[in-house]
């Protein structure tokens, strides 16, 4: 298959340690649109004074981490709408997850700035936030997050660091709490063995929600970093979820919706073409409320369907 970027032994390896680097998994032509729209987004929030973030307390300094984040849809070029939905995501995230039916629950931008904030963390699992139970066993349950990077990131641009799951549950234990300050002497011990997440642009990170991890400062001088992050899960996993994407209805969903092919729409929870929800009166709303959307697929699948059931 065409877009296939992943190989069998790097999914090995994924489900061995919870995490392994796609290297090279973007081309530079794609990212370069990715890129401008990142700086149409945040180019303009560099840091005036990159010293002024010396006097931030912790509260104030952990805030800012997550200053320059933004949800699903962009106010930026169609191709960053779409990065976290390129085929060959959703290629890798289908065979990490066993099945064909998946969606995207989760993807947002990312920039950080040299001098912007502290953006060392201690370490933590992401299952915190994604789900209320922890992830489960059967790979039909659990999730594969990709982070993007759309820019070269070296250790002094903050790269994420993290610990491969056989080499951090001896020291945790298979429990793996949300953070491992929450247990003496788990921070020290895995900052001990950690890994550096490190990558050309164009690379992306692949984990689990149940990995140990942490973001790292930004040390060299004017630096930035640019990431996106997609999250999957297999279809009708309820136990797993971040966006409600129609929550966010007034942000530019055109980008995505008059862009995006049929399986980039289902996985967004679109049903697909020939799904029973289609209708000619479901159809024809669908297309007056996205006018510039080509719908033309589901248009023949409902007419194959209609001309099934007359026969």
């Amino acid at each position: 298959m065409a877009f296939v970027r992943h190989t069998t032994e790097q999914l090995d390896i994924w489900r061995r340690d919870g995490s392994v680097i796609l290297d090279s998994f973007f081309t530079p032509d794609e990212l370069a649109p990715c890129v401008d729209g990142m700086e149409q987004m945040y180019g303009h929030l560099r840091p005036d004074d990159p010293a002024a973030h010396a006097n931030f307390d912790a509260k104030t300094r952990y805030a800012a981490q997550f200053a320059n984040t933004t949800d699903l849809p962009f106010h930026a070029t169609p191709e960053l709408n779409l990065i976290g939905l390129h085929p060959a995501l959703v290629a890798c995230a289908r065979e990490a997850l066993g099945t064909d039916d998946v969606r995207m629950y989760q993807c947002h931008t990312w920039a950080k700035f040299t001098g912007q904030t502290d953006f060392d963390q201690p370490f933590h699992c992401d299952y915190k936030n994604h789900t209320l139970t922890v992830p489960g066993e059967n790979e039909l349950d659990r999730t594969i997050n990709f982070m993007i990077y759309l820019t070269d990131v070296t250790d002094e641009h903050g790269a994420i660091h993290y610990v491969p799951v056989p080499e951090s549950d001896p020291i945790t234990g298979p429990m793996r709490p949300q953070f491992a300050g929450e247990a003496d002497g788990y921070e020290a011990q895995l900052r001990a063995i950690e890994r550096s997440g490190v990558a050309a642009a164009g690379s992306v990170f692949a984990y689990g929600i149940d990995v140990f991890h942490r973001g790292t400062n930004l040390t060299l001088p004017d630096a930035h970093r640019f990431t996106v992050t997609a999250s999957y899960k297999a279809a009708g996993n309820d136990q797993i979820g971040w966006s409600a994407w129609p929550r966010f209805f007034r942000e530019p969903w055109h980008l995505v919706m008059d862009n995006a092919s049929v399986e980039q729409r289902t996985c967004l929870g679109i049903p697909a073409p020939g799904d029973p929800f289609w209708t000619e009166m479901t159809l024809a709303r669908t297309k007056d409320r996205w006018p510039n959307s080509d719908w033309s697929g589901y248009d023949e699948a409902l007419i194959t369907s209609s001309t099934d059931r007359s026969c």
